[in-house]
């Protein structure tokens, strides 16, 4: 009996011990714990270097939305928004031309000198005039589809589907007519990488179709038949290039066919020769609330900047 006390005794004194160890590492050893040496920092990568700088922020629109989503800038220099289930026109003073409901919130928007408004509502196409009346909802392709960027040309739409790592070319009566960027290693086409739901594209000037390839940093220009025609890519943490899963976020192009671009996981802005050579920056990590995503992008005739801020709610005009 007196064996089986001292057996008890030691082992809580044991217990008790281990759990004065325990207290004593964790309050007073807790300051000299070395930093994890793999964590992420990016704190070094979100100070802009004023001398590269060649735009500033000149005014400001603020649209009556909580969750703003895309912008277009038709070639009369309305800007077009959507944010929540609305869309709003504003004219290129930021005053308010017309809005009005829709019936979902739309992930992207275009428009058309015509008078139709483009809307990718999660898998599909819907086309709104502007007295707010629902004209056409196209068929989404299939379940999978997310439907981040519209292009209108003459005789096509091109519509990037981020769920089926695809773009699309209709006709203006919505029939599929093409699929652009399947992997194709005979004719060098990779394939497009799409690790989030960003994935954007623009008509350049010779009518030729930039896609952000976003897994690859990869800028890809296709003809009309979606050939392969050029590509250009950059991948760097530093202000040159592109990082992380899936950059540039959103794209946008000026008067002399130089490629504005946003990013997210370092939040900025900055302008692209053709070439793909960087020029300098619109506006740095500094200017955005940390973790903002969603930097869609806009141009005017007069090479304005338009940059749309999630993070403050806001559309922000950079000029030169």
């Amino acid at each position: 009996m007196m064996k089986q006390k001292i057996i008890v005794l030691f082992s809580i004194l044991l217990f008790l011990a281990a759990l004065a160890f325990m207290a004593w590492d964790f309050y007073f050893r807790k300051e000299s714990v070395q930093k994890n040496p793999y964590v992420y920092d990016l704190s070094n990568f979100r100070k802009t270097d004023s001398a590269s700088l060649c735009y500033h922020e000149t005014a400001q629109i603020k649209p009556d939305a909580t969750e703003l989503k895309g912008i277009a800038i038709r070639s009369d220099d309305k800007i077009f928004v959507t944010g929540d289930d609305k869309v709003f026109c504003f004219n290129k003073k930021g005053m308010l031309v017309f809005d009005f409901q829709t019936e979902s919130p739309a992930q992207c928007i275009t428009a058309s000198l015509s008078g139709e408004i483009f809307l990718g509502v999660e898998n599909h196409i819907e086309i709104w005039d502007e007295s707010g009346k629902l004209n056409k909802k196209w068929e989404a392709f299939n379940e999978s589809s997310f439907i981040t960027s519209i292009g209108i040309s003459e005789k096509y739409i091109f519509v990037a589907d981020a769920g089926n790592k695809k773009v699309f070319r209709y006709d203006h009566q919505g029939n599929l007519s093409l699929t652009i960027g399947e992997k194709n290693p005979e004719k060098g086409v990779p394939g497009f990488i799409i690790p989030s739901p960003y994935f954007d594209l623009l008509l350049g000037r010779d009518g030729e179709l930039w896609v952000v390839n976003p897994g690859r940093h990869a800028f890809e220009a296709y003809n009309a038949n979606g050939d392969l025609i050029s590509t250009w890519n950059k991948t760097s943490m530093q202000t040159d290039g592109f990082s992380g899963c899936c950059n540039p976020s959103h794209i946008a192009l000026l008067s002399d066919g130089s490629f504005v671009t946003s990013e997210k996981g370092i939040e900025r802005v900055k302008i692209h020769l053709p070439s793909g050579d960087f020029k300098c920056v619109v506006a740095g990590p500094e200017q955005f609330i940390e973790g903002t995503t969603g930097l869609d992008l806009a141009t005017d005739s007069n090479d304005r900047i338009f940059v749309l801020d999630p993070g403050k709610g806001i559309v922000r005009i950079f000029e030169k």
